[in-house]
């Protein structure tokens, strides 16, 4: 029998730098109903991280931390510029993915009062799967002036609430029957954040991400011969909590202990 085999690689997608702000007017590109009353509480607002509203501000949270914040990623970032692009491809030009900015509604930042608070981070809800109703919030990352407080634990319960909620109720959700976790095996804080807001640990897929040459000290050794033999590779540590968790206590447990009930 006789085959042949045409295959040729689709090259990878590029963001001119005249691009990497995004449509104007800003198109979030989203699949998915943004339920604004969801994503906000008394003390903490999620919105779309627009990049010509918050990537200057983000960056300058960031740039002097880089070493610390990116630490845990699978990828890391040199430039206001190459952060923006890997945004709009990863997250804007995605239908299932999106990227929302966290406001401290609590703190005032008076060099931008539209935005009813302070920007505090970023998370991104990822990994969507509308056939089997499951959603991550991952790529998160809480400023430094804004760690060790009430922010962290407000926006995940904002997220669970969000994926896991029922559309019918109120507020409304997307009726997700699973939340789900990822986070590199060596970040005891991000593991234990999850498990604190009702997340139940799985597993550790092992070597599931080979890493950048900035973050080789955050994973396992890499394999000598292979095409990447040079890079180290991440363990992932994986938790859930899936709708009868939820209906079962966690979604009380989790609103009491964010203050939002």
């Amino acid at each position: 029998m006789s085959y042949v085999n045409n295959y040729t690689p689709s090259p990878e997608p590029t963001v001119p730098e005249s691009e990497v702000y995004g449509p104007n007017p800003y198109d979030i590109n989203f699949a998915l109903p943004l339920y604004a009353e969801t994503l906000e509480t008394a003390r903490i607002k999620l919105t779309p991280f627009v990049p010509s509203v918050h990537a200057e501000t983000y960056w300058n949270h960031v740039k002097d931390h880089r070493s610390e914040l990116y630490r845990y990623y699978s990828v890391y970032f040199h430039s206001l510029t190459e952060f923006l692009a890997w945004h709009e491809v990863y997250f804007r030009r995605n239908p299932y993915q999106i990227y929302l900015a966290i406001i401290d509604k609590t703190r005032s930042d008076p060099a931008h009062p539209d935005w009813g608070g302070s920007f505090a981070g970023v998370v991104g809800l990822i990994n969507t799967s509308v056939a089997n109703l499951q959603m991550e919030p991952g790529y998160i990352l809480v400023f430094p002036e804004f760690q060790h407080s009430h922010v962290a634990k407000t926006m995940v319960a904002i997220c669970l609430n969000y994926i896991l909620q029922l559309p019918t109720e109120s507020p409304p959700g997307l009726g997700f029957r699973r939340a789900q976790w990822c986070a590199n095996a060596l970040n005891a804080p991000s593991v234990g954040l999850a498990e604190r807001m009702g997340f139940h640990r799985e597993g550790t897929i092992r070597n599931a991400i080979v890493l950048p040459d900035e973050l080789a000290a955050y994973g396992r050794k890499g394999r000598p011969g292979d095409p990447f033999e040079n890079h180290s590779s991440r363990d992932t540590a994986i938790l859930s909590v899936c709708w009868d968790d939820w209906e079962s206590g966690t979604k009380e447990k989790v609103l009491v202990q964010a203050l939002i009930a």
